[in-house]
């Protein structure tokens, strides 16, 4: 019998909704947190369709709160914003953080459990990677295609019952989630994925699927791989670039369609993540005396998209 657990996800962009979406289906109670009125609009008044591999369907009990709104606490608040975001949506929300809530972050990036840190106690505080895919077309919608895996742990590297909770609550969901004391592991290589697929997406416009078009294309993302293993190496964390590699080339054949977060970004105007994925392993590369052209290249290019924004030089 399902233990239905009081759940609030920050920010409801594709992924944020998908794990929503799919945690209200299971019967644990869901509220998205998010400042997208037409999207949270649109869910009140339609629910959220919802599309994976098992087919279309409407989400109709899933609730929806801008962080003002916000004020009872949950059990588990999952956080799915930007890393850049991540301080001052927290900040916003301090009546979800209450003595019993557990958070739970599966954010992109490095730097984000620090950053939840200095508000919720670290016994507290979940450090989490998802390789899930997501896409929200628009308002109240949301895709997902093919499969993926969450590995998490405390942050303080402790077993805490509210770990367990949200293994199988997630589970519940169909999410394919597992408790793993190596999980930092997983984040940098995560970082790695994001690093090569994200950032070259982002530039060239290509969905993941285009990148494989010409060999160029799956050469260019796999000499980043190997440089961030080489910095996670360099800083003591133990790296399966195998495992990297095998990651990438399945999502260039069976994720053709997929925009990456970083490019729907681009698309849309707004910053990107760069500084706390390619930035990030350039700081790491920087202190442990490690070159990363590559990652470091693509770091310096996306920032002068960044700086753009939305402006048109015509």
């Amino acid at each position: 019998m399902l233990d239905a657990l009081d759940i609030a996800i920050l920010g409801a962009g594709a992924m944020g909704s998908l794990f929503g979406g799919l945690l209200a289906e299971a019967g644990h109670r869901v509220t998205l947190v998010d400042i997208d009125d037409a999207h949270l609009d649109a869910i009140r008044r339609d629910g959220l369709s919802l599309t994976t591999d098992a087919g279309t369907r409407i989400v109709g009990n899933l609730r929806v709160s801008r962080p003002e709104q916000a004020v009872s606490a949950p059990e588990l608040l999952i956080v799915f914003t930007k890393t850049m975001h991540t301080e001052a949506a927290l900040a916003s929300v301090q009546a979800l953080l209450g003595p019993h809530t557990a958070v739970l972050s599966l954010q992109n990036g490095l730097g984000n459990v620090e950053r939840i840190a200095r508000y919720v106690a670290r016994e507290r505080v979940m450090a989490g990677m998802t390789t899930w895919p997501a896409d929200k077309p628009g308002p109240a919608q949301v895709s997902s295609h093919g499969a993926g895996e969450i590995r998490l742990m405390n942050a303080d590297g402790e077993t805490h019952a509210h770990v367990r909770r949200a293994v199988d609550a997630l589970n519940a969901a169909g999410l394919n989630c597992m408790a793993d004391s190596n999980v930092w592991s997983a984040i940098w290589e995560k970082v790695a994925f994001n690093a090569a697929l994200n950032s070259l997406c982002a530039l060239t416009q290509c969905t993941v699927g285009e990148l494989s078009n010409v060999p160029d294309g799956e050469a260019l993302t796999l000499k980043i791989v190997a440089e961030v293993a080489t910095v996670a190496r360099a800083n003591g964390i133990a790296f399966d670039e195998a495992h990297v590699v095998d990651n990438v080339r399945h999502a260039l054949a069976h994720h053709r369609a997929h925009r990456p977060s970083m490019l729907q970004d681009v698309l849309a105007g707004r910053k990107t993540e760069i500084e706390a994925i390619n930035g990030a392993v350039v700081a790491a590369a920087r202190a442990a005396g490690v070159a990363a052209p590559c990652t470091e290249c693509l770091l310096q290019l996306v920032r002068l998209v960044d700086a753009r924004g939305t402006r048109r030089p015509y």
